[in-house]
């Protein structure tokens, strides 16, 4: 049976998938053993170096959520701070007037085109010498203002792309019964390109919780990953403890991510008709002609 997309696969395809299958799943049992036995031949299965996760909570309390409540702060005030950036300036690179569209294009592609670690250096050495910000503090708003800097330019492209992706009859029809730009954007476009911004939006906040590790290993803040290579100096287990912190993150941004999927999902099904059947009156109350509005041609004065 055919598809749209691609022709069924006859008989010869399929035994020929059956056995590249067969053999990709040889080789990812082979390595994971050989992954196994050289990590117990190494001694790193040992239960002497998983025992501080598992029994106890000195290793939780002293390293792992100290490390955790600072990743999660740095990440939840860049976000904050990032995403209505992001959407004013995305908003404003698609202005009529030149003197708003400009200056926003420069911003954006110039903080677009710098890495984010290099702004954080930046943002230390300008705390530094220009504020009076304690040093302990430094490098939290160092992290946090080149997270802002930089995620704000990519989601103010994001934003930029998705009003953009909308058909071009959205904002003509609405602008044929006399709304102004201002808003068709507000209560036209940006609606309908939030739904289909929002797993690109997503993936860019998984980015940001991801890029804190960057202010731990150049700037000494002490978030998670930071947390887990002094708590490997003091346990001596670096499998265990990166181990752990791999599955942290793992669960932050899944937990991220499944919260965007049903934010999505609630947006699209709100979006749908209810199906509902207006009566007469209703009708003619919805109706300007008929009400004594000036859209119908033979309205009463």
């Amino acid at each position: 049976m055919s598809s749209l997309l691609y022709d069924a696969q006859g008989p010869r395809a399929k035994r020929r998938n059956v056995l590249f299958t067969g053999i990709f799943v040889v080789v990812l049992a082979a390595v994971l053993w050989w992954v196994y036995t050289s990590l117990d031949d190494k001694g790193q299965l040992d239960w002497v170096l998983w025992k501080p996760f598992f029994s106890g909570t000195e290793a939780w309390s002293t390293y792992i959520w100290p490390g955790l409540k600072n990743t999660l702060k740095a990440a939840a005030l860049a976000m904050i701070i990032a995403l209505p950036l992001g959407a004013v300036l995305g908003i404003a690179r698609l202005s009529d007037h030149a003197w708003i569209r400009v200056p926003a294009s420069v911003v954006v592609e110039f903080f677009r085109a710098i890495p984010v670690l290099v702004l954080m250096i930046f943002g230390v050495a300008l705390y530094a010498k220009y504020t009076n910000i304690s040093s302990d503090d430094r490098p939290l708003y160092a992290v946090v203002t080149g997270l802002v800097l930089y995620n704000a330019a990519v989601l103010a492209e994001i934003v930029r792309a998705g009003i953009l992706a909308l058909p071009k009859g959205q904002s003509e029809a609405a602008m044929a019964i006399g709304l102004r730009k201002n808003q068709v954007m507000r209560l036209i476009l940006l609606p309908q390109s939030v739904t289909a911004m929002l797993p690109a939006i997503v993936s860019q906040l998984v980015v940001i919780v991801k890029d804190t590790a960057l202010g731990g290993a150049v700037l000494t803040f002490p978030e998670l990953l930071s947390s887990a290579n002094t708590m490997i100096g003091y346990y001596g287990n670096t499998i265990a403890s990166f181990t752990i912190v791999a599955v942290i993150y793992i669960v932050v941004n899944f937990s991220l991510t499944s919260f965007a999927s049903w934010l999505e999902a609630r947006l699209r099904r709100s979006k749908k008709s209810t199906g509902a059947v207006l009566s007469a009156e209703e009708t003619e109350e919805l109706n300007p002609a008929a009400a004594g509005g000036t859209f119908g041609t033979g309205a009463e004065k």
